[in-house]
């Protein structure tokens, strides 16, 4: 957390929380949602401003019931969640990374939803792998120790037999299936922060 944040929380210890005014969507965006977007229930506006996006990326953190927020001063502004609270892009020479930036290198465990995404956990990271590098994670699966077909890993999704496993960075990993309305209560994450 900055220095700053620190300070200002210090100063003015209670200021209200805001909810359902900022979102991570599932491609690792910041998306401010403004009453308009919040009335709609629409994702908002995309945050693009590097110095603002480092900054909630710095100072991003979760609560003891799960809820995420990015501390703005003195203020929890809680993070609306349109999967997990982590969002990871492949990258070519750390492997995985985050969207605050930071990489992904000691990945314990590898599931894959009913849905089709591909998410990664590390401890009390679990971060659902960005859309636009699903199919280049899921060419790499292997069932029993074969290349997996597209038809051969919905097939597993659909009834489990076989070993499904993803080698990635030297290590291959036994894949998990997953419901995805089960993810939340799973790893202990609010998608929708209420007071």
């Amino acid at each position: 957390m900055d220095d700053i944040v620190k300070q200002a929380m210090a100063k003015w210890p209670n200021v209200p929380h805001c909810y359902g005014w900022l979102a991570l969507d599932a491609r690792g965006g910041w998306r401010m949602r403004d009453e308009a977007a919040q009335r709609a229930d629409a994702a908002g506006d995309k945050l693009t401003n590097p110095a603002l996006v480092g900054f909630i990326n710095r100072n991003y953190g979760h609560d003891e019931r799960g809820n995420w927020y990015f501390q703005n001063g003195p203020q929890r502004v809680y993070v609306n969640l349109e999967a997990t609270p982590f969002i990871a892009r492949t990258d070519p020479q750390q492997g995985l990374v985050l969207q605050t930036g930071q990489a992904l290198a000691q990945i314990e465990h590898v599931y894959l939803s009913d849905a089709g995404a591909v998410l990664f956990q590390a401890g009390e990271i679990v971060a659902q792998l960005d859309d636009r590098d699903v199919a280049q994670v899921l060419g790499k699966l292997q069932l029993d120790g074969q290349a997996a077909s597209d038809e051969a890993v919905m097939a597993w999704l659909e009834n489990g037999a076989g070993k499904l496993a993803l080698p990635w960075n030297g290590k291959a990993y036994d894949v998990e299936r997953i419901g995805s309305s089960d993810l939340p209560q799973r790893f202990g994450f609010n998608q929708l922060p209420t007071p």
